[in-house]
């Protein structure tokens, strides 16, 4: 049961019924369970559907015990106790399925709290449950997309999703067990923290080899013909996805992200936690790359598909993999997707606990969207009106700092929301066109990061008459000479020379067009791969890649990063490699490619997973 429990707490396992824990089902009924809310595999939709089963034959059979009355006749018991189960039958029939699990499930974080005060064992990862959680800990329960759709659209819109072609082959994936090639290491724990890295095998070093040859060799077929060999090959995944989504099939796209994640998941070590924000990766190894990779791809297409709830804890696991260095700097994203999930709290609590150390207010995001959460709580009318007039009052007093600081950002806030600003406010001159103009390229870049990513959060009237109260305020507080305004202008000078690393490696992942052309020349000038974007100069190599001359070493940023991504792109006056595949017509290749992707995921079959490979000498299946 303990090894048991730490798979299913820790690697997102469900290996155990409910049944098999050391909980009585009679605590489980006084306590509100999960409406509708699987606790299968974390990321993926694996062991989905078995276990609203396991709810329901728990429900029946806990029920069922105990029936028959100790002072009744026999006849007379074997009757009333006929009529409760024929009752609870009706009971049952007339309750939805959310309504049985109600009933018998628990809190997935309450149970595996119970299991440890009962086993009293110490484990290194999981950080402790209490009622304050740790603020990058991620809610099970929101990790499923399914159920905040249900919650939004209701059962009808989930239940037609998952009758969709391309939607049904998430759901046949068999359980979860070790895949060829690919393992996890726990390197050390100190100081409550796991350090953990991803293991690549010699055969799977081999796919990974072939992998920058097919990217390398401007023939899309190649990366076809590895994951047809290679079927977990998770960069091969994920760039075929990019291929996918680029030529706007995103079912097809989805599908491929998801299952790379169920390839790194079968790979976690039995005390890798998803959830308790105590466990790291090393974004410095390449090994663990494509794990930041695949989440962050997930967690994009759950915003786009409607579920900011559940991608706000796909963010913040990011983010809890490598909290100091941040190297996807999700500090950037974190924000939006509280204000989008109504998750107020969290971006205030969020603020409050890391300002100290991490001076989120110098980022205009954290500065214009926590006062804007603030306003946002302010107008539920479900608090008491003292705290209302205190979110209130907050929420105009951080957002007069941030537009002192930041005064560049108004009207380009106001243009991408529609709103015509008032001429004493566009032509005074800490408001006007000067103060864009003048604020340095880094911060330019953070603003148009900003405001391609949020401006929508502020074109509610209320919001908009809120935000000009304020700014009246600020014009008069810089009209009176008032010395915080010097002093926040040589702070823009100081802070904002130059954007780290891992921000230009945040607006490359994000796509948005204004952000991606504020980058500078030495990034547009570098060679910029989709599957790895501008890796940190102090990569840890597990081991190297053999020489070979590469045929493509030269050419201007645009060409290259479509090679990353489109591996037959050329330009004129470059020959495809000879040798691999032939070569292919460079309009075609776009084409070729989809046809042959759709063609080998038509191709994947659950009977193939089952079979042994003629060439795989321990016996595991593989896909075809």
């Amino acid at each position: 049961i303990e090894t048991g429990f730490r798979r299913v707490g820790q690697a997102g396992l469900e290996l155990l019924t409910l049944s098999d824990l050391p909980i009585n089902i009679d605590d489980l009924e006084d306590d509100p369970g999960v409406n509708g809310e699987r606790s299968g595999c974390a990321l993926t939709d694996t062991a989905a559907r078995g276990n609203k089963g396991r709810a329901r034959r728990g429900n029946t059979e806990s029920k069922t015990d105990g029936d028959v009355a100790g002072t009744a006749p026999p006849e007379q018991s074997n009757a009333s106790g006929k009529l409760r189960k024929k009752k609870k039958k009706q009971k049952n029939k007339k309750s939805s399925t959310g309504e049985a699990s109600e009933n018998v499930l628990e809190d997935i974080d309450r149970i595996l709290e119970r299991i440890e005060d009962s086993t009293g064992l110490n484990h290194p990862s999981p950080a402790p449950l209490s009622s304050r959680k740790h603020i990058l800990y991620v809610e099970h329960r929101h990790l499923n997309p399914d159920t905040e759709l249900k919650r939004y659209f209701g059962a009808r819109a989930v239940l037609g999703e998952q009758s969709c072609p391309h939607a049904c082959s998430q759901h046949t994936l068999p359980e979860h067990s070790p895949l060829p090639g690919l393992s996890m290491r726990l390197l050390e724990s100190k100081k409550g923290l796991s350090f953990f890295a991803f293991e690549h095998s010699e055969e799977y070093q081999q796919a990974q080899h072939k992998f920058l040859v097919a990217v390398e060799s401007m023939e899309p077929n190649n990366i076809v013909v590895l994951l047809q060999t290679s079927p977990y090959h998770v960069d091969s995944l994920l760039q075929l996805s990019d291929a996918c989504r680029f030529q706007e099939d995103q079912e097809m796209a989805r599908d491929l992200v998801e299952r790379a994640l169920y390839s790194m998941e079968c790979a976690f070590h039995p005390l890798f936690s998803l959830t308790s924000g105590a466990c790291r990766l090393d974004y410095r190894r390449p090994e663990n790359r494509s794990f930041y990779l695949a989440l962050y791809k997930q967690m994009s297409f759950l915003e786009k598909r409607g579920c900011p709830r559940t991608a706000l804890e796909y963010c913040k696991l990011i983010l809890s993999l490598e909290p100091d260095e941040d190297p996807l700097c999700m500090l950037l994203l974190i924000d939006h997707l509280a204000l989008r999930a109504r998750n107020y709290e969290y971006l205030i609590r969020l603020f409050q606990e890391w300002e100290a150390h991490r001076n989120l207010s110098q980022l205009p995001n954290f500065a214009f969207s926590v006062p804007l959460a603030y306003f946002l709580l302010s107008q539920q009318t479900d608090l008491p009106e003292h705290e209302r007039s205190s979110a209130r009052e907050k929420a105009s007093l951080l957002i007069q700092q941030a537009l002192t600081m930041f005064p560049g950002v108004l009207l380009p806030l106001l243009e991408s929301c529609s709103v015509r600003p008032d001429i004493t406010v566009s032509s005074h001159s800490f408001f006007g066109p000067n103060a864009e103009i003048s604020q340095p390229p880094a911060l330019s870049q953070l603003v148009s990061l900003y405001l391609g990513r949020s401006h929508f959060l502020w074109k509610e009237p209320a919001t908009m008459s809120w935000l000009e109260e304020n700014v009246r305020a600020v014009l008069q507080t810089v009209d009176a000479g008032d010395p915080v305004v010097e002093a926040c202008e040589n702070r823009r000078k100081v802070l904002y020379q130059r954007a780290p690393r891992n921000i230009h490696r945040h607006v490359i992942l994000s796509e948005i067009k204004e952000a991606v052309a504020a980058l500078p020349p030495d990034v547009t000038t570098q060679s910029v791969m989709g599957f790895d974007p501008l890796p940190p100069s102090d990569t840890i190599y597990s081991y190297v890649r053999p020489e070979r001359l590469s045929p493509v070493s030269h050419g201007n940023t645009i060409a290259l990063f479509f090679r990353s991504l489109l591996p037959n792109y050329t330009v004129e006056g470059e020959r495809p490699e000879e040798g691999v595949a032939g070569g292919l017509n460079r309009n075609q290749g776009l084409n070729r490619l989809m046809l042959a992707v759709r063609d080998m995921m038509a191709n994947f079959h659950l009977n193939d997973l089952e079979a042994p490979h003629e060439d795989d000498v321990d016996g595991e299946g593989e896909w075809d």
